[in-house]
């Protein structure tokens, strides 16, 4: 998979993969008939989260070294070349905070055509105005007053999904593990949490309810209904339809209440997808048999989709792990901690093997040139 020079062909389909041991990109010109695979990139580097910015067709790659610490890498030409953020996220001195790991890059909205978004770890979210140049911390959730009180998940005190508002560029959703789902409505001066209905029954004695300290584990947002929310918790799936001002949880006929991905068809159709494991305990899929769960009515009922997926398959998929894209019809890829990418063409009524020889995948993301 040594690095191959292709130039960028409109319509073909991007498939970024970031893994334990760098990141890989596959490419599709056929209508995600077949992929021609590039990397790894980053070798030997834990890879959070790889994207693709379509609003100047960059690639962004959030890589954490044991030896030289985290940072965010750019390239302009998919991949043939890498440079390094000039100034990488980093605490204020009076803060006594160092980012540990960067995890979720997302790219701002259309009216904001240079500004990204990072979460990191411990929980906080950085900005840039120059498409990742530089990093400024975002001071309202730095300083917000209940920061002392925040427990971090088994995965650390990360800041793990961003979820902006197509239609504000000042509103702004993030979910941190173990905190919850807070929201701004200014850009990021001030937040407010938005956990109520959610629950947190994983603490002995206490609130089952509480304010803050709910385990979200992914946020998405229905594009055609923008006001429609989504979240895979530690402790159930859950709908909001208020953009996240209450929340009802919808876990239903699914196997198990516990999972760590939620994806929706991103070309702004209804159907969702999860991928339960048997529970916190365990984290295997129940009887080892790993199935893509969906709805077509927003959680009211949930179907199995594993058609192509071997009958016994201890897959795990991490929260990062799971994507649709945008094409009709929605096309759905997840990755597996095993090494394993597969994909669907058709909305997860049948599926494909990719690859089986990556390492632990820990992020998969898709999108057309």
């Amino acid at each position: 998979m040594a690095g191959r020079k292709m130039k960028k062909v409109p319509g073909e389909i991007l498939l970024m993969v970031g893994t334990k041991k760098g990141a890989f990109l596959f490419r599709s010109k056929d209508g995600r008939r077949s992929w021609k695979a590039s990397g790894p990139f980053f070798r030997g580097k834990q890879i959070y989260h790889f994207t693709y910015d379509r609003r100047n067709g960059t690639l962004l790659a959030s890589v954490n070294s044991e030896q030289w610490g985290p940072t965010v890498s750019i390239s302009h030409d998919l991949g043939e070349s890498w440079k390094e953020s000039k100034s990488p996220p980093r605490f204020p001195e009076s803060s006594g905070l160092s980012v540990a790991r960067v995890w979720n890059i997302r790219p701002g909205n259309e009216s904001a055509p240079e500004r990204l978004y990072l979460g990191v770890e411990p929980a906080c979210l950085f900005k840039s105005n120059d498409r990742g140049e530089t990093w400024q911390v975002d001071e309202g959730l730095l300083n917000h007053s209940t920061r002392k009180d925040w427990s971090p998940g088994n995965g650390g005190l990360c800041l793990h999904t961003i979820l902006p508002d197509d239609r504000n560029e000042s509103s702004l959703h993030v979910g941190i593990s173990a905190v919850g789902t807070l929201f701004s409505s200014d850009g990021g001066d001030n937040w407010d949490f938005q956990n109520r209905n959610v629950l947190a029954d994983f603490f002995p004695g206490a609130k089952k309810y509480p304010v803050f300290g709910q385990c979200v584990h992914k946020l998405v947002r229905n594009r055609k209904k923008p006001d429609t929310l989504f979240q895979q918790n530690h402790c159930g799936v859950f709908r909001s339809r208020n953009n996240g001002k209450s929340w009802t949880k919808i876990t239903g006929n699914l196997p198990s209440r516990f999972g760590f991905p939620i994806a929706i068809d991103d070309s702004g159709g209804s159907r969702i997808f999860v991928a339960p494991l048997e529970g916190d305990y365990s984290r295997i899929p129940e009887n080892g048999r790993f199935s893509v769960w969906a709805s077509d009515n927003e959680g009211g009922e949930w179907f199995p989709l594993n058609r192509g997926i071997p009958k016994v398959a201890y897959f795990e998929v991490l929260r990062d792990g799971m994507k649709a894209d945008g094409e009709d019809p929605c096309g759905i890829y997840f990755g597996t901690t095993t090494g394993h990418l597969y994909y669907s063409r058709n909305a997860g009524d049948s599926w494909s093997c990719i690859s089986n020889i990556l390492p632990p995948i820990f992020s998969v993301e898709a999108s057309h040139v």
